[in-house]
């Protein structure tokens, strides 16, 4: 994206994701097909739909793959809530491939019940905030996009620290009350 500001620089802007903002736009080829590994994923794919995009260091590790088989087990609860995952890392799809045919007891992800994507060009990583540069790989973010593009919640680990489902799937169930949800609200209760 270019500078706008009608001076002499040639600077280049960059997109961050903010929380009441329009989310930044992606498209990266993910794991949908398996085989092929010709299908992409955009974020206009996604409109109507709530989207968990969520980010990860590095495939073939320790905490991520807690992570998105946590995910993917309970993502029939995503779907009954109208929301779709997509899980993405700075690795290739080839490497997403491995990992998914790797069984979970080889330290590999087993069947994933979402695509995961690839962010090789680290462009996506770096609109949502994520990039730790000099490294190449993602922070553990997680973002919670409206069936309208606009990113409503947004957190992010360091790269020890895995996510809660559960919590996830609470603030998503908040987010769809529309209303002012208190500390500690849990699907069910009142809102203020």
């Amino acid at each position: 994206m270019s500078c706008n500001c009608n001076c002499c620089c040639d600077e280049e802007e960059t997109v961050v994701a903010k929380v009441g903002q329009p989310a930044p736009a992606f498209t990266m080829k993910t794991t949908a097909d398996l085989e092929k590994l010709s299908s992409t994923a955009s974020l206009s794919d996604y409109e109507g739909k709530w989207l968990v995009l969520f980010f990860w260091p590095l495939d073939f590790t320790f905490v991520c793959p807690t992570e998105i088989t946590a995910l993917s087990d309970r993502q029939k609860e995503f779907a009954e809530l109208g929301a779709e995952i997509l899980g993405v890392s700075t690795d290739s799809v080839y490497s997403h491939r491995a990992w998914i045919k790797t069984p979970r007891d080889q330290h590999g992800l087993g069947n994933v019940n979402f695509p995961l994507a690839s962010d090789n060009t680290h462009t996506v990583s770096a609109d949502y905030g994520v990039l730790i540069e000099d490294q190449g790989i993602a922070l553990r973010g997680l973002f919670i996009i409206d069936p309208k593009g606009i990113l409503q919640y947004a957190v992010i680990n360091n790269l020890n620290i895995g996510r809660s489902v559960d919590e996830t799937l609470r603030v998503l169930e908040a987010l769809q009350t529309g209303g002012l949800c208190p500390a500690d609200w849990k699907p069910g209760m009142k809102t203020l």
